[in-house]
């Protein structure tokens, strides 16, 4: 056991995959010599060489589309957007083709290209360097789309990335880089599809995702400790494929569902589980289904994007709507905080 950074597990996963299949290629804009702007490509070029892992020019969609080429050749492409939206000058490439060259070949040509998407806020990048696109990609059928919260998680769902026949868009929360904890390498954890519950809880349900996980989880804490609330936290770590079973069953049990997501909130990812969850688990629910998310606006400036997240007082704050029965009182929370 040894502790490590999400960056680092990364690194290790990116590491062990280049050792165990030499048709694994990582490339991207900077990835090389200087490691990625993160650095979770750090020290690959220099122990795999320049032919297995390497720079490419500036130009998204040419990432992209000489990811498919190499993919119809039986290569597994790694690549990295470097920053959120930059991805979008890729978007045709993802959408037209990345998402469904298996379908339109009859599986005859299967795409294993890993997105690697550094993504979300809460480091205070500037215009362009910020963004949380997972809603355009989840949208489109071909696609996963995954997002760990975790060390453990980052190591073991890039590894399975990699070895998928489907494309991934693998979305990495910016702000979770050097979050730590301690691991066993080569770990596994639950598989794709798999949500994971990361607190029991009796009373609500918050489903959480990629950077928001965290501020669950202190949510959580707070309201147990201020309030005696029992609340249970569930992790998607895929939202495409979405695990329905785990979200409705902890959902039936608690009674009460709150979705906090960082993205935007109209149309986004947080609006579809809320829809889930409501046709699913109607009649075991005790008030509506209810979200915290990012606003609705382009994202702000570094100094005003506090403004815009998702906080522990937010979710706190929207909890208290939900209403318990035996503690009438909740409302005055939303108004003392």
């Amino acid at each position: 056991m040894s502790t490590m950074t999400f960056a680092q597990a990364l690194n290790h996963a990116l590491r062990d995959a280049l050792t165990e299949d030499e048709d694994v290629l990582v490339f991207g804009e900077d990835v090389g010599q200087l490691g990625g702007v993160f650095r979770i490509t750090d020290g690959l070029t220099a122990d795999f060489g320049e032919d297995r892992c390497f720079d490419t020019p500036l130009a998204e969609a040419g990432i992209a589309g000489f990811a498919v080429g190499l993919a119809m050749q039986g290569f597994r492409p790694v690549i990295e957007m470097q920053f959120d939206a930059f991805g979008y000058p890729a978007f045709e490439q993802v959408v037209s083709h990345i998402a469904k060259m298996r379908n339109r070949t009859q599986s005859l040509l299967t795409m294993p290209i890993v997105i690697r998407m550094p993504y979300a806020g809460g480091i205070g990048g500037v215009e362009h360097h910020c963004d949380s696109s997972e809603g355009y990609y989840a949208h489109t059928p071909g696609l996963h789309v995954v997002t760990p919260a975790t060390p453990a998680d980052a190591y073991s769902l890039l590894r399975e990335a990699i070895s998928s026949p489907d494309p991934v868009v693998f979305m990495e929360p910016k702000a979770l880089y050097w979050s730590k904890a301690e691991l066993e390498l080569p770990t596994r954890t639950e598989p794709f599809g798999t949500a994971a519950v990361r607190r029991e809880g009796t009373d609500v349900t918050l489903v959480a995702y990629g950077p928001q996980v965290p501020n669950a989880l202190k949510a959580a804490e707070v309201a147990e400790s201020e309030e005696g609330w029992s609340v249970e936290v569930v992790d998607l770590r895929t939202i495409t494929p979405f695990d329905d079973e785990t979200v409705a069953a902890s959902v039936r049990k608690t009674g009460r569902c709150l979705v906090v997501s960082e993205a935007q909130g109209f149309g986004g990812v947080g609006g579809e589980v809320a829809a889930r969850v409501g046709e699913r688990c109607f009649h075991s629910l005790a008030a509506p289904v209810l979200r915290v998310s990012g606003l609705d606006i382009p994202y702000p400036p570094p100094k005003l994007e506090h403004t815009h997240l998702p906080s522990v007082d937010r979710i706190l704050d929207t909890m208290a709507r939900l209403q318990w029965d035996d503690q009438p009182d909740t409302a005055h929370l939303a108004a003392s905080r």
